[in-house]
């Protein structure tokens, strides 16, 4: 990608997207929660084709989906992914720096499979993971390191 690519995609990301990192209950892990890593790009559903196209852009990392609202999102999950996309344009970012500098730190320290997880390493990520509450503007976010703590 050109230098003026990687900057008019993370002033897109700035503006119209959103980087997570999500404590998430699966009742079939040890632990009770992983930690979803992912990129999110909004598009109103008529140009679902600039997504499709940002998706190309990426290697086809990712699905692009319709919404039920009118909106088209591409998504990036996973730890490997969301790691290469964000080393890609952080720097060019302005409004979710702080949101990808957390992230690359949270993700740095997962291991490449959930099985190497230990219980401490799951707390301490947990609660590295409650800071994007701070910096993201969740509404409905119930799954924090408290939870984690208690399971």
């Amino acid at each position: 990608m050109t230098k003026e690519e990687l900057s008019y995609i993370a002033g897109f990301l700035d503006g119209d997207g959103c980087i997570m990192l999500q404590l998430v209950y699966r009742h079939d892990y040890v632990f009770g929660y992983q930690i979803r890593a992912s990129i999110v790009f909004y598009q109103d559903i008529r140009n679902r084709s600039f997504l499709e196209w940002l998706k190309k852009k990426f290697g086809y990392v990712g699905y692009v989906r319709n919404r039920n609202d009118g909106m088209s999102e591409y998504t990036i999950v996973g730890v490997k992914a969301v790691t290469n996309t964000l080393k890609l344009f952080k720097s060019h970012l302005r409004l979710k720096k702080k949101q990808a500098n957390l992230a690359l730190k949270v993700l740095k320290q997962m291991p490449e499979r959930d099985c190497k997880l230990t219980s401490k390493k799951l707390l301490r990520l947990s609660k590295l993971v409650d800071g994007f509450s701070k910096l993201n503007y969740s509404k409905r976010r119930t799954n924090t390191s408290a939870k984690v703590e208690n399971f």
